[in-house]
């Protein structure tokens, strides 16, 4: 535990009970600030954090907090801008370059960065590795009060194997978080018949049927977003960061329509309405959910819009630490096994 000891703490013995999640503190929108009073939150609630970034800049923010955690420097942050694969070969000292090597060298279960998401990605696979068995990773969108979408722009181009994969660990996930048992999952479709779609899902189709261990309903279509038929959407890259980008579109336009109404129907108690728009703004929020989850990988990687505010990191680090308590790259790796340590 090299990099985490600090005075009156046996880091070692903690983390035989919970490691800590890393949280690149450099990498949003918004800079530090933000990260450190997200982190701020959920160390109050008991998540054991370590904070990876520039101690010359994190230092005078956590004090100002009076927020105690270890801190991991890290001299270089890459940009939204950067290329990924360019940037991790020059910048050596990247906060989310830094974060990974903390993950692949057991020193925490997990990282979270509100960063550049191809640099996430990228030190994910090339530090910490990929699962056995698993040839894409994939990202998962958490939908507020919904279901889980798989993949959502990580994989544009894909094979029906990559979809199998999606499905097994979009499967696992929603065991975990919301805490599912036999979670629903559907291939997305443009219509539940057996002959509808390309030749990429006819043939996913097919094998995902053949799956053992996940509750496989069939085809489902983008209608069912809404409603109680399915937990986890399996779906190519392409086609399921055009729905996600979609779905916040549509939570924005509702929002603005509700409250046109409101002011149109002159509305007196002023209170009153902005309690009732709070409510249903947090209800379509992506900060309730807080980031993305990148599923494949060896450690709990989750992955949070550069634009995320103090609720929002706060969620995401939930969500990294719940990955890590409940095991879900081993829940994925089991999914795996139980077809026979692969993709068909």
């Amino acid at each position: 535990m090299r990099y985490l000891r600090r005075a009156g703490t046996n880091w070692s013995r903690r983390l035989l009970v919970r490691a800590p999640i890393a949280l690149d503190a450099m990498g949003g929108d918004y800079g530090p600030e933000v990260a450190v009073r997200g982190a701020a939150r959920v160390v109050n609630e008991g998540i054991d954090l370590v904070l990876v970034g520039d101690k010359a800049q994190l230092e005078p923010i956590m004090a100002n907090l009076e927020l105690n955690v270890p801190i991991v420097h890290a001299s270089e942050v890459i940009g939204m801008t950067d290329d990924p694969a360019r940037a991790l070969r020059e910048k050596k000292d990247a906060s989310v370059l830094v974060a990974a090597k903390l993950v692949a060298s057991g020193d925490v279960g997990g990282f979270v960065s509100t960063g550049s998401t191809g640099a996430s990605m990228a030190a994910a696979a090339f530090v910490i590795g990929r699962l056995k068995g698993i040839s894409r990773p994939g990202v998962a969108s958490l939908f507020p009060h919904g279901p889980i979408l798989l993949d959502a722009g990580a994989n544009t181009q894909v094979r029906p194997e990559h979809l199998v994969q999606f499905a097994i660990m979009g499967s696992a996930l929603a065991e975990i978080h919301p805490g599912l048992d036999s979670p629903r999952v559907g291939l997305l479709n443009i219509g539940g018949e057996d002959s509808k779609g390309r030749d990429l899902e006819k043939e996913t189709l097919a094998l995902l049927r053949e799956v053992p261990g996940i509750n496989f309903i069939g085809n489902v279509e983008g209608t069912d977003l809404i409603g109680d038929r399915v937990d986890v959407f399996v779906t190519d890259g392409f086609t399921g960061n055009v729905v996600l980008k979609t779905a916040e579109a549509v939570s924005r336009l509702i929002f603005g329509l509700v409250s046109e109404t409101i002011i149109d129907l002159g509305i007196s108690d002023v209170e009153q309405v902005q309690g009732a728009l709070g409510q249903l703004a947090n209800r379509l929020a992506v900060d309730e959910n807080g980031g993305a989850p990148l599923l494949g990988i060896k450690g709990v990687v989750v992955v949070a819009h550069g634009s995320s505010n103090t609720s929002a990191v706060a969620s995401a680090c939930r969500l990294a630490a719940e990955g890590v308590e409940h095991d879900l790259p081993g829940s994925i790796e089991a999914g795996l096994a139980r077809m026979g340590n692969g993709a068909p």
